[in-house]
């Protein structure tokens, strides 16, 4: 009897336990986008259109949605950032919409322990912030759902989210240069090498700021790693950009030299382009 109780426990165990690894019917994905410094990821399923109505059929207008499937949709920041004047903090997030046809309000939320869109525990006292944003159409069928980033720059970058043919876009904007700012200081301080100045002045170059102290980095640069022909080319387009077009010339002519003796012929043709370009602004 004691033998037949102990098969009957191991066989009710062993079916409960049982389980077939197939594939899922909204697949999982994640998407990481580096804005400047910082990263955004998003985890997320991906549920499939087949043929159906989305939104105001299968999502329901007005009507709390997890932004995918299965469970709710996670957003991480590793740094704090803006979206749309909200304050987003650093940390993880879930990510709720109530859409409707002619708006959404999309939810931070707090609470990331909910599975799929926590309808019965759900709280609204436990939102980071709501946002208001409108739905667009997009001319093709987008049969997945899915979250992606685009027009990235070092400060910002839009998250869209697109199923069928509708999408959402989210600007997130992050302050990369306050973080360029402190990591130039502690670069400098700590590891003051020619390649540490110039990768500060061309930052500063490429943002369009403090050319004065750009151009300082660069002097640096070249005293302590000598002639280098991308060194002398950022070096020309601050001096431009100051207005010293005779400066920027000499710089030019410097990097077009050492560019030609390597054999780079690409910065061969951008600086000759440039000292063209000065020379008639010269005689202008």
């Amino acid at each position: 009897m004691k033998q037949n109780i102990v098969s009957l426990l191991f066989f009710t165990a062993s079916i409960s336990f049982a389980q077939i690894n197939h594939p899922k019917a909204s697949p999982f994905a994640t998407v990481e986008q580096e804005v400047g410094l910082s990263k955004i990821s998003v985890k997320y399923s991906c549920p499939a259109a087949k043929g159906r109505e989305i939104f105001g059929g299968l999502v329901p207008y007005g009507r709390i949605w997890r932004v995918g499937a299965n469970e709710s949709t996670k957003i991480t920041v590793d740094t704090d950032m803006i979206v749309l004047g909200n304050a987003l903090p650093k940390g993880t997030y879930a990510l709720y919409a109530f859409p409707e046809a002619s708006e959404w309000e999309m939810v931070f939320h707090k609470n990331t322990s909910h599975w799929g869109d926590g309808r019965k525990n759900y709280d609204a006292n436990e939102d980071l912030f709501r946002l208001k944003v409108k739905p667009k159409s997009v001319p093709y069928h987008q049969e997945n759902f899915l979250i992606a980033f685009d027009s990235i720059t070092h400060n910002s970058a839009n998250m869209s989210m697109t199923w069928a043919g509708t999408q959402i876009i989210i600007p997130f904007v992050v302050d990369t240069h306050a973080q360029m700012e402190v990591e130039i200081a502690k670069q400098i301080e700590e590891n003051p090498q020619a390649q540490t100045y110039y990768e500060a002045a061309r930052y500063l170059q490429e943002q369009e700021k403090d050319y004065e102290r750009a151009l300082g980095y660069l002097d640096k640069a070249l005293e302590l790693g000598g002639d280098t022909y991308y060194f002398h080319r950022v070096k020309s387009l601050v001096q431009a950009e100051l207005g010293d077009y005779e400066s920027a010339i000499r710089s030019a002519e410097k990097s077009l030299k050492i560019s030609a003796e390597l054999e780079k012929d690409e910065f061969v043709r951008m600086n000759q382009k440039n000292i063209a370009k000065w020379k008639t602004l010269l005689r202008d």
